[in-house]
Parts: C-alpha cells; sequence; structure tokens
C-alpha cells in the first residue's frame, strides 16, 4: 500500500447514539480526535455504514448528512461492496456493543459480533481476498463461536485484531510490565457487572501477565464468588489482601470510609457496606501464576492493577484511566488510543498486539460467567489451553 493510498473502511455497528461505543468509534474516523497535543486527522477514509438498529436517539443519519463521503447501507454486504459484487473496502470496523438484543439464562447479552464476522466473511469468500477486520470487546459470547471467528482468521489470513480500551489507555503512573518478568501473583480491582466490565478487568490483567517470562501458557480453571463467598475467600486470603490494598490505593475514585474524611481507607467492614454485590473471578495459568479480578461497585469506579514482581515483596502497581462520560461532557478519550492502534491494524495490515490475548479473554469471561451460573462452583477450562507471546512494543498511551 503506498503512502499516498487512504485506505477505505466500512463499518459494522449494532446502533449508533450518544456515547455508544460505535459513536465513540466511528466519530473518530469520521471527525479525528485529539492525540499528541494536535487534532488528529486517520490518514484512512470511512466510506461505508451499516447500522442494524435504528432508534428515535439515532446519531448515524446527521452523521451521514455532514459527511456525504460516506454512505449508509441496508446490508452487511453492501456496505463491505459498495454496493457491487466484491469486496471493495480495505478494512472492517466491527462494533457490536449496546442496542436491544436478549439475554440468556446466565445473564449473557447475545450481542450478534458472531452473527455480524460471519456476514463479512462471506463476502471475503465470494470475494476471493479479505481485509483486516478490528472487533470491538471480546469476540463473542459464546466461546466455540469466538473460538471460530480466531480459526477463520487464521484460515483465511486476515488480521483480525479485538479488545478492550484498558490496555491501551494512559497509565497512572506511566509503567509497562518489564518484559520477561517473574510474576508470582496479579490482581486488577475494579467495577460494573458480570457479561460487560469484567471482560475489562480481564483484558487489564492480561495485558499485563502476558508479558511474563515463558510469554502466555493459558487457563486450567476458574473460580467465581459472589456476595457472602466473596468476603469468605478474602478473609481465607484466597487472593493476596496487600495486592487488593495495592489496587485499591492506586485509585482515584476509592470511596472513603466516612462521609468528610477522603483520607480515611475503608475497612473490610466498610467495603463490605460500600460495595454491597461484589464479584471475584479467581484463576490459574498452566505455569502455575494465579490471578483475581474483583468488581467492586460502589467502592470504586476505575480499573486498577497490582501486582508482585520479580520476587519483590512490595506490590507493582498502577492504574488504567478510564475518564468515563458523565452525562455532562465526552470524557471518554481512552476510546483515542484505541483507534490510534486500529489505524495501524488497516495501515500495515497486522495487529498491534497478539489477537490471543482477546480470546483468552473471551473465554475468561464466558468462563467465570459459567462459575456463577453453576453455584459458583471451580471451572475447568482445558479448551483454555492458549499460547502466544505478547508484542514487544509498548501499544498503551503514554504521556
Amino acid at each position: 500500500m503506498s503512502n499516498s493510498y487512504r485506505p477505505k473502511l466500512a463499518a459494522v455497528v449494532t446502533t449508533y447514539f450518544k456515547y455508544s461505543h460505535a459513536q465513540h468509534i466511528v466519530d473518530r474516523f469520521l471527525d479525528g480526535y485529539g492525540w499528541n497535543g494536535a487534532h488528529h486527522y486517520p490518514p484512512m477514509d470511512l466510506v461505508s455504514l451499516y447500522v442494524d438498529q435504528v432508534g428515535e436517539n439515532d446519531l448515524s443519519r446527521e452523521r451521514a448528512r455532514r459527511h456525504p463521503a460516506m454512505k449508509i447501507c441496508p446490508s452487511i454486504a453492501e456496505a463491505l461492496t459498495l454496493g457491487g459484487s466484491k469486496l471493495a473496502v480495505d478494512g472492517v470496523v466491527l462494533v457490536a456493543e449496546h442496542g436491544n438484543y436478549p439475554r440468556n439464562e446466565k445473564g449473557q447479552t447475545r450481542y450478534p459480533r458472531h452473527e455480524f464476522f460471519e456476514e463479512i466473511v462471506k463476502v471475503f469468500r465470494a470475494s476471493g481476498r479479505s481485509v483486516p477486520i478490528f472487533n470491538d470487546k471480546h469476540l463473542s459470547w459464546n466461546w466455540e463461536w469466538a473460538r471460530q471467528m480466531f480459526d477463520t482468521s487464521r484460515e483465511l489470513r486476515f488480521a483480525l485484531m479485538a479488545g478492550s480500551s484498558l490496555p491501551v489507555t494512559w497509565r497512572i503512573p506511566s509503567v509497562e510490565m518489564p518484559l520477561g518478568a517473574r510474576v508470582g501473583e496479579a490482581l486488577c480491582v475494579g467495577y460494573g457487572g458480570v457479561d460487560s466490565y469484567d471482560f475489562h478487568g480481564l483484558e487489564t490483567i492480561q495485558c499485563m501477565v502476558e508479558r511474563r517470562r515463558g510469554g502466555e501458557s493459558g487457563v486450567q480453571w476458574v473460580q467465581a464468588y459472589r456476595g457472602d463467598s466473596f468476603w469468605d475467600a478474602l478473609r481465607q486470603r484466597v487472593w493476596s489482601p496487600t495486592l487488593m490494598v495495592a489496587a485499591l490505593t492506586r485509585s482515584h475514585t476509592l470511596t472513603p470510609a466516612r462521609q468528610g474524611f477522603t483520607d480515611v481507607f475503608p475497612t473490610d467492614d466498610d467495603m463490605r457496606r460500600l460495595a454491597p454485590d461484589p464479584v471475584a473471578y479467581h484463576y490459574e495459568h498452566a505455569d502455575g501464576l494465579k490471578c483475581t479480578l474483583l468488581l467492586m461497585s460502589g467502592l470504586v469506579r476505575d480499573f486498577n492493577f497490582a501486582a508482585y514482581v520479580n520476587g519483590s515483596r512490595e506490590p507493582w502497581s498502577t492504574q488504567m484511566y478510564l475518564p468515563m462520560p458523565d452525562g455532562r461532557t465526552t470524557l471518554a478519550n481512552f476510546f483515542s488510543p484505541l483507534v490510534n492502534n486500529m489505524e495501524k491494524l488497516f495501515l500495515t495490515g497486522r495487529s498491534p498486539y497478539p489477537v490471543e490475548r482477546t480470546l483468552l479473554t473471551t473465554g475468561l469471561t464466558a468462563a467465570g460467567i459459567e462459575s456463577l451460573y453453576r453455584g459458583q462452583q471451580r471451572f475447568e477450562t482445558p479448551h483454555l489451553a492458549i499460547h502466544y507471546q505478547p508484542a514487544k512494543e509498548s501499544t498503551f498511551w503514554r504521556t
């Protein structure tokens, strides 16, 4: 691809309203975004858009009026062929998050990521060629479908990039896990619910621990804890309380123990009062590393990581900065580093970081939900024997 050529992109999304993932991502390709002290316009053109659900709060039609070079298409196939018979774009942005989709008995929203992916791949097969795809968040709520998506990308030899904003956003402090480090235990304290923000917390952990000595070796089992079982596990030191405290001290949103005393760190009783429905996913990698994701809504509203590294007794910790929109401002700038990495995918034809990371975190999310569904029983995960090496270059937004 020559330096003067501007790749053409198609976007396939579930819905497009204010603060939706589609709005945050597609808007940045259409209007640019702040980057390194300047307004940056991606060196590519988003030329077509398919929206599955158009509601009263839809923004896609307004965007099409402001950007006449972008065509709204009635089908995924037309968005990729631009109305012709063959693939006519150089990359696909797939955002199947938000919208009115059914939930199953396990509480998983059946977002049609896999279904959209299959429609895209039909065009690839009919055209005899393929182009890179970015898939927002996890690959699918269904593990078998997620694995199929990964395998298809290998079969047809196209770059597949996926995942959360958390691995690429700012870190406070701005640090990277040393490549080849020895990691003794790792933990993330975050917030939100299962089948949603649990994925973000798992990506927070995985983007760090995949850099350990030997690279990633997969996960053997997952054990979920919720409510009283969570507090019992904490008392039994199933995960390190020291790491938990180290992660909490990185939080910018930690709820103080008492109103008006912002420097009073909450006790266990305070945390139990402030976080009435906590969830933990505790799991073991094939090389023996144990990790834990803690969702503690009411106590924090950010994602904080801690680990024991290279034999040190002192925890190594940082926060993945996630400034969420609050209804008054559009502060979701963590989508900017994600889009910047997407640009690299579409310009080079290679994902800046391994999609195996998201394949593993997809499987971990499903396994944690399965453990909860089975009464918080330990869930064996031989299917998560996923081996890979991390990217050597850092991909998060350094400041």
